[in-house]
């Protein structure tokens, strides 16, 4: 009967194991990040619906939005090209929208790293009634342009969750605005 000797093959394991290490640790690769921001607007919901309801109208109520279009309405598969003021298109497709609910969520249908450091995301808004009139929240999940492991700072995660966040932030900011009148 043979004897199991763990520490016959302990040394080896060991440094295979070390060899291995690095490898694993540099193919994790990006992780996806999440932005939720909301505001507090002085109107009725149906008022806030009126102007955040047609998915492709951002440019309406988006201060950063220089021009939108889209194909399909509100229905879901619908389309719109969103046009950056700072120059470039992202294209973004309609998932899910519910009017009697006063939310839809969409996609990142085309990508446009030079104008907005993000490779992929996804994003839902809603307008729920509130004390002082109407809360709209948004929220989205999203991953970095450059998806590689040593990504440049203008397109790794501190990129993309400052481009989020400001997005955000600067719709809901101006959506407010449109509404209230100001």
């Amino acid at each position: 009967m043979s004897k199991f000797r763990p520490t016959a093959f302990g040394p080896l394991l060991a440094v295979l194991g070390l060899m291995l290490l690095p490898h694993a640790a540099a193919a994790h690769g990006p992780t996806p990040k999440k932005a939720e921001k909301s505001v507090v607007i002085a109107a009725e919901p149906a008022a806030v619906w009126a102007v955040l309801g047609d998915f492709a109208a951002i440019s309406g109520w988006h201060p950063d939005v220089a021009a939108s279009s889209g194909s399909g309405g509100n229905a879901a598969g619908g389309t719109r090209t969103v046009t950056l003021k700072t120059g470039g298109d992202l294209v973004d497709g309609l998932d899910e929208y519910d009017a009697a609910g006063m939310s839809y969520a969409y996609r990142l249908a085309t990508p446009n790293i030079e104008a907005f450091p993000v490779s992929f995301y996804t994003a839902s808004i809603k307008v729920e009634p509130d004390a002082a009139g109407s809360r709209v929240t948004w929220m989205g999940r999203f991953y970095r342009a450059d998806t590689g492991n040593f990504p440049p700072n203008e397109f790794n995660d501190d990129a993309a969750i400052a481009a989020m966040d400001g997005f955000f932030e600067a719709g809901l900011d101006g959506l407010k605005a449109k509404v209230e009148g100001k």
